[in-house]
């Protein structure tokens, strides 16, 4: 039962077919928000690097405490205080999660994940998204070689995808891509942040230490399919949050909105990244899969 105490989240409206942009045209969000996009980038992304470079304690909180934050932000589109004692319980669940795949118990968490089907579907959704894609990033990078080298592959391409997807869409419009979940989001932004994905898992690839001959093309056809796992994670969410009636998860990160706003394309992405790299040999490069 949901806590009926709790607030329900602020509806806002969202464009109609009337007040829609036309094909061809760039979006009314026009580029206000840049700024404080870049801001934010800014700060985030050498912390989050320095995170990964140093493994250990630093990588692991900055895990745990994205879980934690990302399994909130949840529960509050489906207002679920973190207050109350569920909410609470909700994040605690998140936590038991990380510390089974950070003691090595994997096929724990995702015991924990199951079991969270008592918070009822709709939470335990949540818990199953953050939870395999925090899972997922933990074990690429302690379970993966090179751990750091594979975690920023995935995250760069990830990011990679949405800022190439947002500065073509801006700058060049046309055909929408999904009018009725994400009206800003158009055909040629996509395309735009799939090549900048692919360019750059090439280049990244290729500079990797101990690269092998041939990596940067399957660098660039993984990164190819980062982009496209990222961009399926953004239209899920915004689809969600279409359903919900908000315009972002929270306001944490200025320009982005919320923790889900921002690595929605995580939730996607890093579980599918962790997924093939099962297929590399000794614990390889995901992208090395099928090299035996």
């Amino acid at each position: 039962m949901q806590d009926r105490s709790d607030p329900t989240p602020t509806v806002v409206p969202f464009p109609s077919s009337a007040t829609r942009t036309p094909p061809g045209k760039n979006s009314g969000r026009g580029w206000k928000d840049l700024r404080a996009r870049v801001l934010s980038a800014a700060v985030i992304i050498p912390l989050a690097a320095l995170c990964v470079w140093a493994g250990g304690v630093a990588y692991a909180a900055m895990i745990v405490l994205a879980m934690v934050g990302m399994a909130s932000e949840w529960g509050r589109l489906f207002s679920l205080s973190a207050r109350s004692w569920r909410g609470i319980l909700y994040l605690l669940w998140s936590l038991a999660c990380a510390a089974c795949a950070l003691t090595g118990q994997w096929g724990g968490a995702f015991l924990v994940m199951g079991v969270a089907f008592v918070f009822g579907p709709a939470l335990w959704a949540g818990q199953v998204a953050v939870g395999c894609a925090g899972v997922s990033l933990l074990w690429l990078r302690f379970m993966t070689h090179p751990g750091a080298g594979v975690v920023l592959f995935v995250v760069a391409c990830v990011a990679l995808s949405d800022t190439g997807a947002y500065l073509t869409g801006r700058a060049v419009g046309g055909p929408k891509l999904a009018p009725r979940i994400s009206p800003a989001k158009t055909w040629s932004g996509s395309c735009g942040g799939l090549l900048c994905a692919v360019a750059g898992g090439a280049v990244i690839a290729a500079l990797l230490p101990d690269a092998l001959p041939g990596c940067a093309w399957r660098g660039a056809m993984m990164g190819g399919v980062m982009a496209i796992a990222a961009q399926a994670g953004d239209l899920a969410e915004s689809a969600l949050k279409r359903a919900r009636g908000v315009k972002d998860s929270g306001a944490l990160i200025p320009g982005h909105g919320g923790l889900l706003d921002r690595f929605d394309g995580l939730l996607v992405a890093a579980p599918l990244a962790a997924l093939i790299s099962l297929g590399a040999a000794a614990g390889a490069a995901f992208w090395y899969v099928g090299l035996h």
